[in-house]
C-alpha cells in the first residue's frame, strides 16, 4: 500500500463584527503596517454549534468542522473568508497524505482554552478496520490561537505506537489553503520571484502541453498572460530557502495578504536543499513537509509491518496582514519577511502543549569546526570548509541524508572559517554529515551522535578528505550539486513564463528548455574539447534524449575531447564523475571507443527525480569514482564517450555536476 499524506486546510467564517474592524484600522498609523496589540481582546472558543466551531481572537477568527478538523472559514480584516466558498468544506484547507488522502479527525477535544490561547486537538485514531482504506498511523492534528497574533499556528503529530500496525508507503504530507480565486491574485514567493499570476480559470481554457501541470495560456481573462506557460512546478524552491511565501489581494479596498510561514526546516524531508512547491495558480499556497518531488522513490517514507514511530511535524503559521488604500501593497510582502524573522527567532515555540513536542529548555546543540584537505590543491594544507553545509540526520551512509524521510534533520552552513553549531536539536541518536561547495563527495563523522535534553556536545577538530585519487588533468564544471553553471538556452519565445525574462539566475525554471537540446543537436551530438570549450557556454545543461518526431526518440552520445601531452601512465586513472540529476536513465562511459560492448562503464537504470521535467536544474545528487586502467588512454587525442542510452521519452536524462579526470596516484607530470 502506497500513500501520500498531505493536509488541506480550507477556512469559512461569518463576517468579522464591526467593532472588530474597527479595531483593525485604529492600528494603522502613518500608512504603516503594524500588528495588533495583544492587549485588546481575549481569545474565544465557539462551541455552539456541535458541527462546526469558532476561535476568534479580535484580529482573526478561523472556524474548524468538527471532529473532523476541516478548516473551513478565516475571517480577516472584514473579509468573512478569505477561503474559497465554492469548494467544498473538507477542499478549503485539508490535511493529505498521498495526492487524495485528507486527513480527518474522528476525536475532538480543546487542550486548552484561556484568554491568552486556544489549542485544539483533531485525533484520528487507526484501527484494524481502517487496514485497507487508511494509512496505519495515528495522526493528531493541532489548531493554535493566541492572544495578539494575527494568524494561527498548526501542527500534526505522527504515530505508530506499537508492533500492531501493517506496513504502508508514505509519499506525501502537505498543509494546503485554497483562497479566494477573485481575490487573490498577486503570488510571492521572495523578493525576486513574484508577481500577479493568471487565474486557474485561464488555465482550464489553455492548451495543455507535455503534462497536465503545464499550460499554455490561450484565452486568459487578462491580455498581458496570453501566450505564456503556467506551470506550478515553475514556483518550487529549496527546503533551506522555503520558509515565506503567499498570496496578495490587490483589491480597490485595503490589501490583504495571506502568508505560509515555516520556521524550521528540521521535520521536512531530503535535506536542506531538497526542492519543493510553494504557492501556485488556483490560488494554491502549501505547506510542504515530505514528499517525492525532486527526488522520486528513493526517499518515501516506509514503513514495515510493525515499525513503530513518531515524529512532529510543524508548528507553521498561517499569517495574514492588511495595509491602508494609500500604501503599497507589495509592503505586505516586506511585512511577511519581518513577521518571518519574528517567528525565526522565536522558535522552538515554547507555547504547542502536545507532550510529544520538544519545547526549548529540552533540546541540545552540538558545536564544531570543520577543515578540508585535499592533498592535490594548495599543497595539502588544511583549508577552511567556508560554507559547508553541516547537519544532523539519522544514522545511515556517507549522504544517506538526502535519501532520509523519517526522522528530525538539523543542518546549518559553516562560517567563513568553518566554524559551525546546530542548535535547537530534539534528543536521539544521530550521525553527523557535511558536504563542502567546491569540493566533491559527503562528509560523515565516524561516530555516532547522541543528543540529551539541553545538552552541549563539542567536536574536535574535523577534517574532511574529499575523494582523490591522483593529480587533476582537467575538469567540467563546479562541484556544487547543480547544474546551474552550465549553459541554459533561451527559452522558446511561444513558451515563456515572464517571471524568469529578466531573472536570469532562474532561467532554468522555464518550460520546454530540454527541446532546445534537439533543436541546436539535430543530427550530431554534443561535442567539448578541452581547454578549447567553455563549459558555461558550450555544455548543454541536462544530458537528454534527441526528439525524431512522431513522439520518438533517440539515445545521445556526448563526447570529451582532449590531449595527453605527456607519455601514459602505467596505473589507474580516475574519472570523477558527480551527477546532479537523473531522471528514468542509465549512463555508459566508453573511452577511445564508442562501440564497446558492454561499456567500460555503466551506471545501471537510475533515478526517478523528474528534475528535468519539472524546472529543477537538481535532483538526487550521486558521485562515480571510476577506475580507468592506463591501456584505455593514448598520448595524444583522446575521446571519453558519454552515452545516455534509454530514451522512451523525452524527460529521460542527467544532469551532470561536476566532472574530472585524475592522473594514477603519485605521478606529477
Amino acid at each position: 500500500m502506497t500513500m501520500q499524506l498531505c493536509f488541506f486546510f480550507l477556512l469559512l467564517l461569518g463576517a468579522s463584527s464591526s467593532d472588530k474592524t474597527t479595531l483593525r484600522k485604529s492600528l494603522r498609523k502613518n500608512n504603516s503596517i503594524q500588528t495588533p496589540s495583544s492587549s485588546n481582546f481575549a481569545v474565544k472558543l465557539n462551541e455552539e454549534n456541535h458541527q462546526q466551531l469558532v476561535i476568534d481572537n479580535g484580529i482573526v477568527s478561523v472556524t474548524l468542522s468538527i471532529p473532523e478538523g476541516y478548516v473551513i472559514g478565516v475571517s480577516y480584516n472584514g473579509i468573512e473568508n478569505v477561503l474559497e466558498p465554492q469548494n467544498e468544506e473538507q477542499d478549503r484547507g485539508k490535511t493529505q497524505y498521498l495526492s487524495k488522502c485528507r486527513i480527518h479527525g474522528t476525536n475532538f477535544s480543546v487542550i486548552a482554552s484561556d484568554e491568552n490561547m486556544v489549542e485544539l486537538s483533531f485525533l484520528r485514531a487507526w484501527t484494524a478496520s481502517m487496514e485497507g482504506s487508511n494509512v496505519p498511523i495515528n495522526i493528531d492534528i493541532r489548531y493554535i490561537l493566541r492572544r495578539g497574533d494575527s494568524g494561527f499556528y498548526s501542527y500534526a503529530i505522527f504515530d505508530r505506537p506499537d508492533e500492531g500496525f501493517p506496513g504502508v508507503e508514505v509519499d506525501q504530507i502537505r498543509f494546503v489553503y485554497k483562497l479566494l480565486k477573485d481575490r487573490f491574485s498577486y503570488m510571492a514567493l521572495s523578493s525576486t520571484r513574484q508577481r500577479t499570476m493568471p487565474t486557474m480559470r485561464d488555465r482550464e481554457t489553455g492548451q495543455i502541453l507535455a503534462y497536465p501541470e503545464a499550460v499554455l495560456l490561450t484565452k486568459p481573462s487578462n491580455p498581458q498572460f496570453r501566450g505564456e506557460v503556467d506551470d506550478k512546478y515553475q514556483y518550487s524552491c529549496e527546503n533551506s530557502e522555503n520558509n515565506v511565501h503567499g498570496w496578495i489581494s490587490l483589491q480597490p479596498d485595503e490589501p490583504v495578504g495571506f502568508w505560509i510561514i515555516t520556521p524550521s526546516n528540521e521535520f521536512r524531508n531530503g535535506g536542506p536543499i531538497k526542492q519543493d512547491l510553494t504557492s501556485h495558480v488556483g490560488p494554491f499556497t502549501l505547506s510542504m513537509f515530505v514528499s517525492t518531488h525532486y527526488a522520486g522513490k528513493e526517499v518515501t517514507m516506509s514503513f514495515q509491518q510493525g515499525d513503530t514511530y513518531k515524529k512532529v511535524f510543524g508548528p507553521v503559521f498561517v499569517y495574514l496582514n492588511s495595509a491602508s488604500i494609500s500604501d503599497d501593497p507589495l509592503s505586505l510582502w516586506s511585512d511577511a519577511i519581518n513577521q518571518l524573522s519574528k517567528e525565526v527567532k522565536a522558535w522552538p515555540y515554547d507555547f504547542p502543549l502536545s507532550p510529544d513536542y520538544f519545547p526549548p529548555d529540552q533540546r541540545g546543540i552540538v558545536l564544531g569546526r570543520l577543515l578540508v584537505q585535499d592533498w592535490c590543491v594548495k599543497g595539502g594544507r588544511l583549508q577552511y570548509a567556508n560554507n559547508a553545509y553541516v547537519g544532523l540526520a539519522l544514522p545511515g551512509d556517507a549522504g544517506s541524508w538526502q535519501k532520509e524521510s523519517k526522522g528530525y534533520q538539523f543542518w546549518t552552513q559553516a562560517d567563513s572559517k568553518g566554524y559551525f553549531a546546530i542548535k535547537n536539536v530534539v534528543p536521539g541518536d544521530y550521525n553527523l554529515y557535511a558536504w563542502v561547495p567546491g569540493f566533491i563527495g559527503d562528509y560523515k563523522y565516524n561516530s555516532t551522535i547522541t543528543i540529551t535534553p539541553g545538552g552541549v556536545i563539542k567536536l574536535d577538530q574535523l577534517v574532511y578528505s574529499p575523494p582523490r585519487n591522483g593529480p587533476t588533468i582537467w575538469e567540467i564544471g563546479i562541484p556544487d550539486r547543480t547544474a546551474v553553471e552550465f549553459y541554459v538556452p533561451d527559452p522558446y519565445p511561444t513558451l515563456m513564463n515572464k517571471l524568469y525574462t529578466e531573472q536570469r539566475k532562474d532561467k532554468f525554471r522555464q518550460y520546454g528548455l530540454w527541446e532546445r537540446y534537439s533543436d541546436m543537436y539535430p543530427n550530431e551530438d554534443l561535442v567539448y574539447t578541452v581547454g578549447v570549450n567553455k563549459y558555461n557556454r558550450d555544455w548543454f545543461y541536462a544530458h537528454v534524449t534527441r526528439n525524431m518526431g512522431n513522439k520518438t526518440y533517440e539515445p545521445t552520445t556526448w563526447q570529451i575531447i582532449f590531449e595527453h601531452r605527456n607519455d601514459i601512465i602505467e596505473g589507474n586513472y580516475t574519472l570523477q564523475l558527480a551527477l546532479a540529476s537523473a531522471a528514468d536513465a542509465e549512463l555508459q562511459v566508453r573511452f577511445n571507443d564508442p562501440s564497446v560492448y558492454p561499456a567500460h562503464f555503466g551506471t545501471g537504470p537510475i533515478g526517478g527525480d523528474n528534475a528535468i521535467a519539472r524546472h529543477g536544474i537538481h535532483g538526487l545528487h550521486r558521485l562515480y569514482s571510476i577506475d580507468v586502467p592506463s591501456h584505455h588512454f593514448v598520448k595524444g587525442k583522446n575521446i571519453i564517450y558519454l552515452r545516455q542510452s534509454r530514451a522512451i521519452n523525452q524527460f529521460q536524462g542527467v544532469m551532470y555536476d561536476y566532472i574530472r579526470l585524475e592522473r594514477p596516484p603519485n605521478s606529477t607530470n
